[in-house]
This record gives C-alpha cells, sequence and structure tokens, in this order.
C-alpha cells in the first residue's frame, strides 16, 4: 500500500493515501472527527443493551477502537462487523497513539490482528467480524442497528457511494437503525432518501460544517436531534 502517517491537530495520527491523494481522516483530528460522527451522532444515539454495528471501511480501525471504549463504558454489548479491502500494514498500526494505556493498546492491536471472516471476541462485551473484500461483493447476512458509512470520499470511490450499495445496507438494516457519514453533499443525501432512509442534516466536527445522519424508521430506542 502506497500511504504513509500523519499527525492530525487534535494530536491523533491518520494515514495519508498516496495513490487517490486522500487522508483516512480529518486533518483537523481524527479522534475528533470519528467521536463526533460515529461515536457521538450514532452509537449513543443509541439505547439498546445488544447493538449489531455495520462499518464501511475497517481503515485504520479508529472506529471500531472508539465504539469498543465507549461500550465498555455503557456496558452494553457490541457485534462489530466491518468490511475492508485493503487491510492496513502492521509496521503503521503497531505505531497508532490512539491507545492512553497498555491494556487499550493490547485491544487495539487485537483488533487488527483478529483473523478475517471469522467471528472473535475482543472483549467480553465486543465481538468482532472483519470481511476481507469490497462492499459491493459481500452479503451480508446480520440486521444492524448501527451503520458507520466511512468509505473514501465520492470524488475518490465513487462506486462505493452507489445506490445499489445503500440499497443493501438498507434492507439488512433494523427497523429503527441509523447509518451516520462524514459525507454531507446533495448527491449522498438524496441518494439515501431515494432508498429509503430519513436524512438529517447535522453538525459537522471541527473543520467541517455538517454531516449526515440516516434513519431507516424512527423508533423509541433511537433520540434523532432537531435538523440543522
Amino acid at each position: 500500500m502506497n500511504i504513509a502517517l500523519r499527525q492530525t491537530e487534535d494530536g491523533s495520527q491518520t494515514l495519508y493515501n498516496k495513490t487517490i491523494d486522500e487522508c483516512y481522516h480529518s486533518i483537523h483530528g481524527a479522534k475528533n472527527e470519528s467521536n463526533h460522527i460515529f461515536i457521538q451522532s450514532a452509537f449513543l444515539q443509541c439505547n439498546k443493551q445488544d447493538i449489531s454495528i455495520f462499518e464501511v471501511g475497517f481503515g485504520t480501525g479508529l472506529n471500531a477502537f472508539l465504539t469498543l471504549l465507549t461500550a465498555t463504558k455503557t456496558k452494553q454489548k457490541v457485534h462489530y462487523e466491518t468490511v475492508e479491502l485493503y487491510p492496513v500494514p502492521s509496521d503503521f498500526y503497531s505505531n497508532f497513539n490512539y491507545a492512553t494505556t497498555k491494556e487499550e493498546q493490547s485491544i487495539f492491536k487485537k483488533l487488527h490482528c483478529s483473523e478475517w471472516n471469522r467471528t472473535e471476541e475482543i472483549t467480553s462485551n465486543f465481538s468482532l467480524l472483519k470481511h476481507l473484500g469490497d462492499i459491493k461483493n459481500l452479503e451480508l447476512k446480520n440486521h444492524f442497528d448501527i451503520v458507520y458509512f466511512d468509505a473514501f470520499s465520492p470524488e475518490k470511490q465513487p462506486e462505493l457511494w452507489d445506490k445499489t450499495v445503500f440499497e443493501k445496507l438498507y434492507n439488512n438494516m433494523n427497523a429503527g437503525a441509523i447509518l451516520t457519514t462524514y459525507c454531507a453533499k446533495g448527491v449522498v443525501r438524496r441518494t439515501l432518501q431515494e432508498v429509503g432512509f430519513t436524512v438529517e442534516r447535522l453538525a459537522g466536527p471541527i473543520g467541517k460544517r455538517e454531516i449526515l445522519r440516516a434513519t431507516k424508521v424512527k423508533k423509541e430506542n433511537f433520540a434523532p436531534t432537531q435538523h440543522i
């Protein structure tokens, strides 16, 4: 992989993909972005005790890691499923600075070292199933409460923002499930609506005006914020 380690403004690290000329996270803060879009705007909006999550783009593993840490605090059980076509090499993920303790570093490493295409228990309340491949060719067998849509931008990977991808996700989401993504482009919002989602524009993290949250249907377990 033609990638390089980059420091972001909140001190956390990201990767820069030289081939497509794009970073895995916002340069304004990798941790801040992930926490805002996926933890605050998605995970913490679900009050279920057992939560099933699907992530498009495992990448650096930051979203999974922050979800695991948060679920430990909230005492929720998570089944986390994700897909990645180009896994990050160990010489990069071994040097990420996301963990703040040795225990956290061990957990983070376990996320990356777990086998592909097999469910593994990372902690007593967090299981992980990583699919090695492309979301377009993946047959989803489970139904999800939350979807983290974290692919590279539509300009760089337009095929992953196709209506057929969102239809596949929609059909494998539970009633009341939500999908969040950093991309708030009008074409993405309209595609989500065409599939059947109710879409909200939410305030974005530092350096980004808006993000999108799409809901399959409203349900008492979720508490969507007001439109902006």
